[in-house]
């Protein structure tokens, strides 16, 4: 019997996805395990791996295709001893709801799904499976990473609830539900609100198609600057001493290849502060505070199509020769399109560093559902006051973006007070 080969969901969020590009054409063999596809989410390009085992008979959506549905057929498999002309021909049947969905008469539901609502089914689901718990085959509760850390967090047993992902996969969604949470989805109406005509007249201009990336970006900004009320608090921190320690610190580390950056020192001097000012390490959750016990930082990256987050895992605890280590290599793949799903979302806070560009001072958005940013200015040398005296010190301009429904401006100034204590003694971050 020929196999579908759906659009996955290759992250707890996604809805749509571009299909990138084939590393298969049809009539090719694959086995479990093969990729067989390059698909572009909202923040990466992953590889879509075969499952079965069987001859690509018809590839029903061309490479470069953009807003495919999750769940949404895009190739036929012929299986094994099967005849990849005949599930060819049965490909026009898939293909029918993705490619007329308002006249397909065989898949009215297809098209049923509101707006905002979980990502499309398989056409084959019954009416009757919102009943069943999502399970797999072999018993095990179908859920995404994101889901199951949250499902953990709230105490909630995943097998008593029924899954609205592809196939019955439980997501974020279904567990807000169970604890009485408002459902994300809605919230992404005041961000199409946002969408303006411009008519550039005869102006020489050329109009560039919107990436994913730079859609889910515009959307999550407006979002963020709409419904979290910011309070910014900024401080000079002198940076004399962690040059110092820097320096010395890069001599003993070149033997094994590593070089640490200024910025290595502040992701770890922000995660401390963060464990010093537990109030400050929160998530605002409606009716709900969420406190975290560790400091996964979020770093801002620039790269070619927008900017991405990669996650440092409890920087807190980690000497800052592994935070550098794992930076650079995060931050290469991120370049890439390469990063997994769970190394970028997540975090309990972000970091943001322009001071490469010689920014002297700047106010960051706060990246949902975290408390928290701390966006870092140049270093350069000012007049600075030191024992009482006026003197010429290295001094950057650090700005915390905070959100004031979580976090009240008291318990934000003693986290910058933390932050800059640490970076102006940064041996203690060594303890």
């Amino acid at each position: 019997m020929p196999i579908e080969l759906k659009m996955p969901a290759l992250s707890p969020t996604m809805e749509e996805g571009t299909l990138a590009k084939w590393l298969v054409k049809e009539g090719d063999t694959v086995s479990s395990g093969d990729i067989l596809a390059e698909i572009e989410t909202d923040k990466a390009t992953m590889e879509f791996e075969a499952v079965d085992e069987g001859t690509v008979a018809k590839i029903l959506v061309p490479e470069g295709t953009d807003g495919v549905k999750v769940g949404a057929p895009i190739a036929i498999l012929a299986g094994e001893g099967e005849d990849a002309s005949s599930a060819a021909s049965a490909a026009p049947k898939a293909d029918a709801p993705a490619a007329a969905p308002p006249k397909a008469a065989p898949e009215p539901k297809a098209d049923a799904t509101p707006k905002g609502a979980a990502p499309p089914q398989a056409p084959v689901e019954t009416p009757a499976a919102p009943s069943q718990p999502a399970k797999s085959d072999g018993g095990r509760v179908k859920a995404s990473p994101l889901a199951r850390r949250l499902a953990q967090a709230q105490g909630i047993d995943l097998s008593t609830l029924q899954g609205s992902g592809p196939n019955g996969r439980i997501v974020r969604a279904d567990v807000d539900a169970a604890v009485g949470k408002t459902p994300a989805a809605p919230a992404r109406q005041p961000a199409a609100a946002a969408q303006v005509a411009v008519e550039p007249g005869d102006i020489p201009h050329e109009a560039v198609k919107l990436s994913n990336m730079r859609k889910t970006i515009a959307r999550r900004l407006t979002e963020s600057k709409q419904q979290i009320p910011h309070i910014y608090l900024t401080v000079d921190v002198q940076l004399d001493a962690l040059l110092k320690l820097r320096g010395e610190l890069n001599k003993g580390l070149e033997p094994r290849g590593i070089k640490l950056s200024v910025n290595d020192l502040l992701i770890k001097a922000l995660a401390q502060a963060l464990i010093e000012v537990p109030e400050c390490n929160v998530s605002f959750a409606g009716d709900q505070l969420i406190k975290y016990s560790r400091a996964d930082i979020s770093v801002a990256v620039s790269i070619p199509n927008g900017l991405i987050t990669p996650i440092i895992k409890s920087a807190d605890s980690r000497s800052v020769s592994a935070i550098s280590t794992e930076m650079k290599e995060l931050a290469g793949r991120a370049k890439e399109g390469k990063l997994q799903p769970e190394e970028y979302q997540g975090g309990t806070a972000s970091l943001s560093n322009m001071g490469m560009y010689g920014i002297k001072q700047f106010e960051a958005v706060i990246n949902p559902p975290q408390g928290m940013i701390m966006a870092i200015g140049a270093g350069e040398k000012r007049p600075y006051v030191i024992n009482d005296s006026l003197q010429i010190a290295t001094v950057m301009s650090a700005t915390g973006s905070f959100d004031h429904r979580a976090i009240d401006g008291a318990d934000g100034a003693r986290l910058m007070q933390a932050f800059k204590r640490l970076v102006e003694n940064p041996l203690g971050m060594l303890a």
